[in-house]
């Protein structure tokens, strides 16, 4: 049996609580056994994602929720708060500059070469898979519909033609 305890936390500390809710995890543990896992997700400055159809879903409410502006498809890093991105059909390319206490920005990954650590193998931090079964009784999955096409996304050809 493995037991996730979602932690609070408040300017970088733990809080309290979260203390008693471990000791009762570490209850049903000994009568059980099992690990326990502790998840603590928070304090953040940057939210980036990919400008792929994912992160132009995703983003955009995330800064909304957090009434934040989002920087949209950056091609360049000038500092933590100002990016470089194309504007009027990448025709110019504007430099931004973010005040917000959370930057949530998409990135156009044609800007950056690829990271050389994207396996497991390299990096110092440990990779483990997660199953996650959601439950939730107020929605129904009907069907998911793909639009196939014998075309590489944009973002990933290697060879453009216009």
């Amino acid at each position: 049996m493995s037991i996730l305890v979602l932690a609070e936390h408040h300017d970088g500390a733990l809080a309290c609580a979260t203390a008693h809710v471990v000791s009762a995890a570490k209850q049903i543990v000994k009568e059980s056994g099992g690990d326990i896992d502790v998840l603590v997700a928070g304090d953040y400055t940057h939210l980036l994602a990919a400008a792929s159809t994912t992160g132009k879903n995703v983003l955009p409410r995330v800064a909304a929720l957090k009434d934040v502006a989002q920087i949209s498809e950056i091609i360049a890093v000038e500092s933590p708060d100002t990016f470089k991105r194309p504007i009027y059909a990448g025709n110019a390319i504007a430099t931004v500059q973010s005040e917000d206490a959370l930057k949530v920005i998409t990135v156009r990954t044609t800007g950056f070469d690829a990271c050389p650590d994207r396996g497991t193998e390299s990096g110092s931090a440990a990779v483990e898979a997660v199953d996650v079964v959601a439950d939730n009784a107020q929605s129904t999955f009907l069907k998911e519909e793909l639009a196939k096409s014998d075309r590489p996304e944009l973002g990933a050809a290697r060879v453009v033609i216009s």
